[in-house]
């Protein structure tokens, strides 16, 4: 993975990613799937489950569909000027690429059961909301706490496409497993993560500079309760990482750091990575991540 130095002059499109969670033996579990190699998005990556809002996303039936209206999905986000509507669309995204890309369904009273049902649907052709409708689903948005939104940059970034992606926390349903789809992706993992970014490390696995900072950010973290809680504190900060060159090196630069526009930090963990090693790293090297 490299950083692309061209200007991307590509529209910036709204996009939800879910960052599963689970309580495990040895503390907080996320669940990571790596991306088929042939993606045009982060293609061999370790990432979360996610994707771009469709047009079919803003046209589910909200009243019969989901279990908060519009307005109050709207609140929750904190975008003064985004639409309640296109709120509702972040939120319908974010648990329709997170069924289709792992097959959990954050649905109200959805069992295992049910979520196989769905997936097979799916898989015969059918169109999400023709699903929701077809087995009287109501999706559980109260599911997802938002917890950031980061903006692709358009110069010094790893992708030429640019997303605009509001990141939500999400505890897997009780009696669900979510696996990989061997289509867009080829394999998953459960990780502390301390683990995956020890790996990633180790270069056991690749990772974005988003997934490095989330997963620095989660590291704080013993449980899911206690990641929730704290996202549910404040705002989900606006991270819109902006490049420089230091010393030779391309160095991407977060909010708090000395080099961005924005002096307020946005979260915990190093405020800048270094592009050196064919790998994102911090200045202190990999105990800097948890500093």
């Amino acid at each position: 993975m490299q950083v692309n130095l061209e200007h991307s002059d590509a529209p910036v499109r709204d996009a939800a990613t879910v960052v599963m969670l689970r309580d495990a033996p040895d503390g907080l579990e996320v669940f990571l799937m790596k991306r088929h190699g042939l993606s045009d998005v982060l293609g061999g990556a370790y990432v979360f489950a996610g994707g771009k809002v469709d047009l079919a996303d803003a046209t589910i039936d909200i009243g019969a569909h989901l279990d908060h209206p519009a307005h109050t999905l709207h609140a929750l986000l904190g975008e003064p000027g985004l639409q309640p509507e296109a709120a509702a669309a972040l939120y319908i995204a974010a648990l329709r690429e997170a069924f289709e890309e792992t097959g959990v369904l954050y649905a109200h009273g959805a069992t295992a059961a049910d979520a196989a049902l769905a997936s097979g649907l799916l898989r015969e052709g059918r169109a999400f909301d023709e699903v929701l409708a077809m087995m009287n689903l109501r999706l559980s948005t109260s599911s997802l706490q938002p917890w950031s939104r980061w903006i692709t940059p358009s110069v010094g970034g790893v992708m030429r496409k640019r997303f605009d992606t509001r990141f939500f926390l999400a505890s897997v349903p009780a009696g669900q497993q979510p696996h990989h789809d061997n289509h867009e992706a080829t394999e998953s993992a459960w990780l502390t993560p301390k683990a995956a970014l020890q790996q990633y490390w180790e270069r056991t696995i690749e990772l974005a500079p988003p997934q490095v900072m989330s997963l620095a950010h989660l590291s704080r973290h013993a449980s899911v309760a206690s990641a929730v809680a704290q996202a549910r504190t404040h705002t989900p900060p606006v991270i819109h990482p902006e490049p420089w060159e230091h010393a030779g090196d391309r160095v991407i630069c977060y909010p708090g750091d000395e080099h961005h526009s924005v002096r307020e930090r946005a979260m915990p963990g190093p405020t800048r990575l270094h592009y050196r090693n064919k790998r994102f790293e911090p200045e202190g090297g990999f105990e800097a991540l948890f500093d």
